[in-house]
């Protein structure tokens, strides 16, 4: 009965402490990059974003909290058919971020065995698993490798569209690992290995082609330098031939000169009669040798008619 008074008495001071705390909690602060849904009476009344706000007791109610940060969030591996029937796995990141709050909170539908997602993450990740295997499935395992860049456009752009209504946008999706079963792996180890013997002997070919070429070049270079000599030879030898016989002619025609200026002296054509006669003779004399014939064209028993002839022939 005392403890009964007591309140009543006190009842003024505890409506006025029950008045502030529900005031302080009636209190938002929403952080930056932040968006709160509030509903009233269970059904959407506003979105709070970065600031100070007061919610009506008992009536208005916070039922969903977004960040408006940039999202990064493990897309789990999973298995994928190429287009040759190659089965691979494959695991990513995907990046997005809430663009409508009020989409976000009302576009899909909640999953309660998901309780670390929330409704947009887990639908999107699911979503992006689906556009994987699809593009993937229009691809062969070796563009799997090369077309990473046109996979990630491919997913951003799908997913992204698929997800507007959710007001989710998606900025990139980044392949992280693809997994093969070990026949696969081996058997690509083997092409690997093929395709740097293959390059290889190309290269050895090559190699060799070069230096036989190269030989060959030399082997020209010196044929060229040999020929060049010869010639150089055959040109010099043929100046020097050249001017022996441009020396000879100046010299015969010297004497010649001096042969026509000792004729026309005086006794000078009975001198040189004499000097042609012992030359004549002496030229028959070498010509006789050992059991050899020689028919001679005068009488060498007489010397003047040898002298007659000589004389005959410079008149």
């Amino acid at each position: 009965m005392f403890f009964i008074e007591t309140i009543i008495n006190n009842l003024p001071i505890i409506l006025v402490i029950v008045a502030i705390l529900i005031l302080f909690k009636s209190i938002r602060v929403v952080p930056a990059q932040s968006a709160y849904v509030v509903e009233r009476l269970g059904k959407y009344n506003s979105t709070y974003l970065a600031g100070f706000h007061i919610l009506i007791p008992f009536i208005d109610k916070i039922q969903y909290k977004h960040s408006l940060k940039e999202k990064a969030l493990p897309v789990p591996p999973q298995p994928c058919f190429t287009e040759d029937n190659v089965k691979i796995d494959i695991d990513g990141v995907l990046y997005f971020k809430v663009t409508d709050p009020v989409k976000a909170s009302y576009g899909i539908t909640k999953r309660h065995y998901t309780p670390k997602l929330q409704d947009y993450e887990y639908a999107t990740i699911q979503l992006a698993q689906t556009m994987m295997r699809s593009v993937i499935g229009k691809m062969d395992l070796d563009t799997t490798f090369e077309e990473r860049e046109r996979i990630n456009a491919e997913i951003i752009q799908n997913v992204d569209q698929a997800t507007t209504p959710w007001g989710i946008s998606v900025t990139r999706y980044e392949i992280q690992n693809i997994d093969f079963p070990q026949t696969v792996l081996k058997t690509m180890e083997k092409q690997v290995q093929a395709d740097r013997d293959k390059r290889a002997r190309i290269l050895d070919s090559e190699g060799d082609m070069m230096s036989r070429i190269r030989r060959s070049e030399g082997e020209l270079q010196k044929l060229i330098n040999i020929s060049e000599g010869q010639k150089e030879k055959m040109i010099n030898e043929a100046e020097g031939k050249a001017a022996e016989i441009l020396s000879l002619s100046k010299a015969t025609a010297i004497s010649i000169t001096k042969i026509a200026d000792a004729i026309s002296n005086p006794g000078g054509k009975d001198a040189l009669t004499l000097q042609l006669t012992e030359d004549y003779i002496t030229s028959l004399s070498s010509l006789s040798k050992n059991n050899t014939n020689i028919v001679l064209p005068l009488d060498m028993t007489n010397p003047e008619v040898i002298v007659n002839k000589i004389k005959k022939s410079l008149t």
